[in-house]
């Protein structure tokens, strides 16, 4: 009796890190990131896809470049200067994601981790005029840079890891079922942990969907930014204001050339009576 109460223990524990095992296992094989960038044809552009049990869960193209300040020693050694590096985001870089029914997220790293973007992304729901309407926004993101790499960085004072985070972020919000488009510049910026400075991260070209994605490496229908629904107003304005300028002047040709025509057609009338002999 004593031995089966001494191993039962051990076996029980076996069993539940199989099982542990198993999940993650199963949780790992049932998930699928992938980075497409070199199908887009903007060299400054990335395509990352998170998939999910075999189907697109997440999917995200955007151009992106990070404008850090840092400082370095001026020419006497004494005096501290604030230098720029501007950071793009890279080609080929590695990433990892996750999709909830609620809550998402995307990672990406670069030029050996050196440098890491998170962006978050929720859903809720809120109450309008209309009822509960849905929707999703880009909830936060962090940057950690390395101001000891030597690509972007030259000769930073006390180099090292820094993290930039958004504060209060709400973002890209968008109708739920429907994917994000934006070709305009976005400014999103974030407070660096090397002294407060302020992180600038420019989001261009950006096409985005964490959730509710239906067909297969398709987004859904866009929610156009504020910004491209203006310039596309201000391009197709000028060609609307033209149609209507040209359709006014051929309906004036065709009223004066009807009118033409009825008076041409018309009997001339003689006021003065002396005429009459000359007229039948």
């Amino acid at each position: 009796m004593d031995h089966r109460r001494r191993t039962a223990p051990g076996i029980l524990r076996l069993q539940v890190l199989f099982l542990l095992f198993h999940t993650i296992a199963q949780i790992m094989a049932e998930q699928e990131v992938e980075n497409l960038s070199g199908l887009s044809t903007n060299p400054e552009k990335d395509i990352f896809v998170v998939r999910e049990n075999g189907t697109t869960c997440l999917m995200a193209e955007f151009a992106a470049k990070f404008i850090v300040p840092y400082d370095v020693w001026a020419s006497n050694y004494v005096d501290l200067i604030t230098e720029q590096a501007d950071i793009p985001l890279s080609r080929g870089a590695e990433m990892k994601g996750r999709c909830g029914h609620n809550e998402s997220e995307l990672q990406v790293f670069w030029v050996d981790k050196a440098y890491a973007l998170k962006m978050l992304f929720v859903k809720e729901g809120h109450n309008t005029s209309k009822g509960l309407e849905a929707s999703w926004r880009l909830s936060k993101v962090q940057f950690v840079y390395d101001s000891s790499e030597k690509t972007y960085f030259k000769d930073a004072v006390n180099p090292g890891k820094h993290t930039a985070n958004s504060h209060r972020l709400s973002a890209l919000v968008t109708p739920a079922g429907k994917s994000y488009e934006c070709q305009a510049q976005q400014t999103i910026s974030l407070t660096s942990s090397d002294h407060q400075k302020t992180v600038a991260m420019l989001l261009s070209s950006v096409h985005i969907q964490p959730f509710d994605i239906i067909s297969d490496f398709v987004f859904s229908e866009e929610h156009k930014c504020p910004v491209d629904e203006r310039e596309q107003l201000e391009e197709t304005l000028p060609l609307i204001l033209g149609l209507i300028l040209g359709l006014v002047i051929v309906i004036t040709l065709t009223i004066y050339h009807i009118h033409h025509k009825l008076t041409a057609n018309q009997v001339q009338i003689p006021r003065d009576r002396s005429q009459y002999k000359h007229m039948g």
